[in-house]
C-alpha cells in the first residue's frame, strides 16, 4: 500500500475525468455527451372501494402499530421450466430474510395471503383504467389476459402480483415533442415496508391489493427535465379523470435511466416528480463514472476473468481497532476479517456520486445482501480517520498488500460472513464488466444505493385462478364518451388565457383546471384573474391552513355568489381566508365577518364629482394625477369589492376637470 496516496484528490481527480459538473451548470449538449436515456413506469392507486381481487375495503391505512396477526415466510428459489435459477430470487435467498406480515382483520382477508383464489377483477377499476387508457391515446386490448409477476422482495406474500395490460402503444404530448407510451397495466399493489433491519423484514398488508395502474413509456426522455415533465404529464392526467387517489403514498414512480455504453438501472419508489432530475442527473453519471473505471481497470487487469479477492482473518490485540463498531464487534466475539484487492489501489475512492464513490457500492450490498448493518466496513482509501496509519500500516503487512491493492476490513456474525466474501467479490468482477443491472432506491438529495438486483426479463406467466375477460367495442364506446380534455390542451388554454405558467403545476396537479374552466365560462370572468386567484392564493393558503376541511371545489360556488350578488370577483381574496378557518360557513356571514358594506355602483361614482371639487378647494386644479390618487384613495375602501378599482379609475380619470 501506498502511504503517499491521497484518496481526497483521487475522487476530485476521478470526478473530473467523468466530467461531472451539477445540474444547475448542465446544458443539453452536455447529456449528449453522456447518451442520457430515460423512461418512466408511473403507478398511480385507482378509487375504488374494494380492493382489485376480493372484497376487502380499500384505501383504509393502519396508522398505529396494533395489528391483528403476524405471519411469517421465507425466500426459497426454485428452478423454472428451463431449468434456471432467477438472479434476483438467488439473491433474496441469500439475505436469509423472515419476512413478517402484520395484518388487520379490517383489510385483509385469506386471498392476500394466498389461503384462496382471486375473486374477478374489480369492474369499477377495470374500467376507470380502460378510460385513462384511452386518454393515453392507447389501443385497448380485445381480451385481459391476467398474468403474475414475480415479486421476490417479500413485498407480496404469493411471491408474484396479478397484473393485465389494458393499453399499448398510445403516447403523450409534452411542450415541445411527443412521448411514446409502451402500455397501460392494471395490478394490484403490494405491501408497506415499515422495518428492514439485519434478517428481519416487516410489512403492514393495508395497502395490499389495492387497485393500481402502471403507465409505461419508452426511454425517449433526453434530458432529466423532460424526465420531470412526462412523469408530471401521466400523473395530471391520472388525476383529471377524479377516479384516482392522491395524497401520500398514492402515487409512485420507477424511474429508468441509462448512458451511453451502459445498461438500464431502475430507481424505484421515487415519491415526488420533483426529486426526478437530480436523481436521474446523478444516476447517470454515476452510470458515466463506472464505464471510466471498467476501461481503467481492464487495461490495468488484462486477465480479470481470474481476478479473486484474498481474505484474512485478523484478531487484534486488546489496544488495536478501537473504531466503536468494530471495537463492539470484538467484544462480541465477531469475527474481522481483511480483504486484499489486488490491483484494485484507487478504486475505492473512485468517483460514483456526490459524497459518494465505489467503496460506498460495497458497503450498499453488504447492508442489502449479507444483512451486515451500516456501518459495516472500512478501508485503505477512506476520507475518516477512523483507524491510525500505523495501523493500516500493520494491517496491510498481515494482509501481504502491495502498492497496487486496496485493502478491506469487514465484521460482522460468522454466519453472514461467507455471503459478505461473496458479495465484495461480486460486485468488484462486475466493475470490469461496467455497470450492474439493478434498482437502486433513492434520497432526497439525489443520490441512490443498491436495493437489488434487477428481476429477469422472464418474471411473468399465466394466472391459472383467472379466466380471459373479453372487451366489446360498446364497452369502450361508452367509456370514451366523457373523457375529461387532454392535459396538453388544458396546458394551451391556460397560456392563451395570460396565465402564469408557474400556476399551471398546481392547477392541473389539483384537477382544478375544470372549476376555472367553469367560472370563466359560466360567469365570463377574467381567465388571468380567476387563474391567479387559483394558481396563487389558493395554493398559498391551502399550504397554510393544511389542515382545513374546504373543499376546494367549493370556490365554484363562491363566485357563483359574487356574480349573482353583482360584486367585484376581486373580493374572493378577502373572502377566502375565513372560509378557510370556517368550511362550513355561509359565503354573507363571511362578508359580515369581514365588516364589507355594500354600495351600488352607481352611488360610488357619484361622489366623484364632490371629492373634485374639494381636492381643488384646498390644493388647486393644477396637480391632476395627484388629484386622481387622492379620490382614488378616499374611495378604494368603500369600492373594493362592490365595483372594479380599474374601471372606477377610468371614472375618476373621465371626469377630472
Amino acid at each position: 500500500m501506498d502511504a503517499t496516496f491521497d484518496p481526497h484528490a483521487n475522487i476530485e481527480a476521478t470526478k473530473r475525468k467523468a466530467g461531472y459538473v451539477t445540474r444547475k451548470n448542465a446544458t443539453q449538449q452536455t447529456y449528449d455527451r453522456i447518451g442520457f436515456m430515460s423512461g418512466l413506469e408511473v403507478h398511480q392507486q385507482l378509487l375504488t372501494k374494494e380492493k382489485l381481487f376480493c372484497h376487502c375495503p380499500a384505501g383504509i391505512y393502519n396508522k398505529s402499530d396494533v395489528y391483528d396477526a403476524e405471519l411469517i415466510r421465507h425466500m426459497r428459489p426454485t428452478l423454472s421450466e428451463l431449468g434456471e435459477y432467477d438472479g434476483t430470487a438467488l439473491m433474496e435467498f441469500k439475505t436469509r430474510k423472515e419476512i413478517i406480515y402484520r395484518l388487520r382483520n379490517e383489510t385483509a382477508c385469506t386471498y392476500e395471503v394466498d389461503d384462496t383464489p382471486p375473486f374477478p377483477i374489480n369492474r369499477e377499476a377495470l374500467e376507470i383504467a380502460i378510460e385513462i387508457s384511452l386518454l393515453s391515446k392507447l389501443n385497448i386490448v380485445g381480451e385481459v389476459h391476467i398474468t403474475r409477476k414475480q415479486y421476490l422482495d417479500g413485498s407480496i406474500p404469493t411471491g408474484f402480483q396479478r397484473t393485465a395490460i389494458i393499453g399499448v402503444e398510445g403516447e403523450i404530448e409534452l411542450k415541445n415533442k411527443k412521448i411514446r407510451l409502451i402500455q397501460l397495466s392494471i395490478e394490484e399493489d403490494s405491501c408497506r415496508e415499515i422495518s428492514d433491519i439485519g434478517h428481519i423484514r416487516i410489512y403492514k398488508t393495508d395497502r395490499l391489493g389495492m387497485p393500481l395502474i402502471e403507465t409505461v413509456t419508452y426511454p425517449e426522455c433526453l434530458n432529466p427535465d423532460e424526465v420531470m415533465e412526462a412523469c408530471n404529464y401521466i400523473r395530471f392526467l391520472n388525476r383529471s379523470t377524479g377516479k384516482v387517489r392522491t395524497g401520500i403514498g398514492s402515487g409512485r414512480q420507477d424511474v429508468n435511466v441509462s448512458c451511453r455504453g451502459g445498461s438500464r438501472v431502475e430507481i424505484k419508489g421515487v415519491a415526488h416528480t420533483k426529486w426526478i432530475p437530480e436523481l436521474t442527473h446523478i444516476e447517470a453519471f454515476r452510470q458515466w463514472s463506472l464505464l471510466l473505471l471498467r476501461d481503467e481497470l481492464r487495461q490495468r487487469i488484462p486477465a480479470y476473468n481470474n481476478w479473486k479477492i484474498v481474505t484474512q482473518t485478523f484478531v487484534p490485540e486488546d489496544d488495536q481497532l478501537m473504531y466503536p463498531p468494530l471495537a463492539q464487534a470484538i467484544a462480541r466475539k465477531q469475527p474481522v476479517t481483511l480483504i486484499k484487492l489486488p490491483g484494485f489501489k484507487g478504486v475505492l475512492s473512485h468517483f460514483t456520486q456526490p459524497g459518494k464513490c465505489f467503496a460506498d457500492e460495497l458497503s450498499d450490498r453488504l447492508k442489502v445482501i449479507a444483512c451486515l448493518e451500516k456501518p459495516n466496513m472500512l478501508h485503505s482509501e477512506s476520507l475518516g480517520s477512523e483507524i491510525s496509519s500505523a495501523e493500516w500500516k500493520l494491517l496491510a503487512r498481515v494482509a501481504s498488500t502491495s502498492n497496487e491493492d486496496a485493502l478491506i476490513i469487514i465484521w460482522g456474525p460468522e454466519a453472514d460472513m461467507k455471503v459478505a466474501f461473496e458479495t465484495i467479490e461480486e460486485r468488484c468482477k462486475m466493475a470490469f464488466e461496467g455497470i450492474p443491472n439493478e434498482t437502486r432506491k433513492s434520497f432526497v438529495d439525489g443520490t441512490t444505493i443498491f436495493e437489488r438486483v434487477l428481476p429477469g426479463a422472464d418474471r411473468m406467466y399465466p394466472d391459472t385462478d383467472s379466466a380471459p375477460i373479453p372487451l366489446e367495442d360498446k364497452l369502450i364506446q361508452v367509456l370514451g364518451e366523457n373523457l375529461p380534455s387532454d392535459i396538453i390542451d388544458r396546458y394551451r388554454q391556460m397560456k392563451q388565457w395570460k396565465i402564469p405558467e408557474d400556476m399551471y403545476k398546481f392547477i392541473l396537479a389539483r384537477n382544478l383546471y375544470p372549476v376555472l374552466n367553469e367560472i370563466v365560462t359560466n360567469f365570463n370572468y377574467n381567465p388571468a384573474l380567476i387563474g391567479s386567484f387559483i394558481g396563487q392564493r389558493l395554493k398559498n393558503l391551502m399550504g397554510k391552513h393544511k389542515n382545513s376541511r374546504f373543499k376546494p371545489g367549493k370556490i365554484y360556488h363562491l363566485f357563483s355568489f359574487l356574480k349573482q350578488e353583482n360584486l367585484d370577483p376581486r373580493l374572493s381574496w378577502h373572502m377566502l381566508p375565513i372560509l378557510m378557518e370556517h368550511p362550513r360557513i355561509e359565503f354573507e356571514s363571511a362578508l359580515t365577518i369581514m365588516k364589507f358594506k355594500r354600495m351600488n355602483r352607481e352611488d360610488i361614482v357619484s361622489k366623484i364629482p364632490y371629492l373634485h371639487e374639494k381636492f381643488i378647494a384646498k390644493k388647486g386644479k393644477e396637480d391632476s394625477i395627484h388629484r386622481q390618487n387622492w379620490i382614488m384613495g378616499q374611495l378604494r375602501k368603500t369600492a373594493a369589492g362592490n365595483m372594479d378599482l380599474t374601471v372606477l379609475a377610468q371614472h375618476i380619470n373621465e371626469s377630472k376637470k
